[in-house]
């Protein structure tokens, strides 16, 4: 799936993050809470599709279904970190209502909010202790020594 070189990056690839979950319909409801619908087509008891934006899903998936993609014991994310998903926001007022709103229904803040002047981000946990990112640049206020490195 690499690309030669000075060839061009498919941007029009589409993205499923699977995650196991222990209960589905807890799950389902913590993330509707939170403003997120789900794809009735992917939809069944051992899994769900979270639309996250026209290319961006995540699979939901109850622990036993999620095993039989993998050999590996699955993790768990209370006591160990496989991934951080990291989601963007239109403003910082934006991040704070998402991570406001997963606190207020179950999920926790994981770290202090981070602000970089130009970026600023916080993160929660889910209730399976997935660790979600949310955050907001504005690209005009970064730093000019990031800016060059394009």
């Amino acid at each position: 799936m690499g690309k030669d070189k000075g060839e061009k990056t498919n941007f029009n690839t589409q993205i499923f993050v699977n995650l196991p979950v222990k209960d589905l319909d807890k799950t389902i409801s913590f993330f509707t809470k939170l403003g997120f619908i789900f794809n009735p087509q992917f939809t069944d008891k051992n899994a769900t599709c979270m639309i996250v934006s026209d290319s961006i899903f995540v699979m939901l998936l109850v622990e036993p279904f999620f095993k039989s993609f993998i050999k590996k014991d699955i993790c768990d994310a209370r006591k160990n970190t496989e991934v951080l998903m990291g989601l963007s926001a239109e403003s910082r007022e934006k991040v704070d209502a998402m991570v406001n709103s997963a606190v207020g229904v179950g999920g926790k803040e994981s770290r202090a909010p981070q602000d970089h002047g130009w970026m600023y981000a916080r993160t929660f946990e889910d209730m399976d202790g997935h660790i979600w990112e949310i955050f907001y640049m504005d690209e005009s206020k970064m730093p000019e020594e990031m800016k060059n490195k394009k």
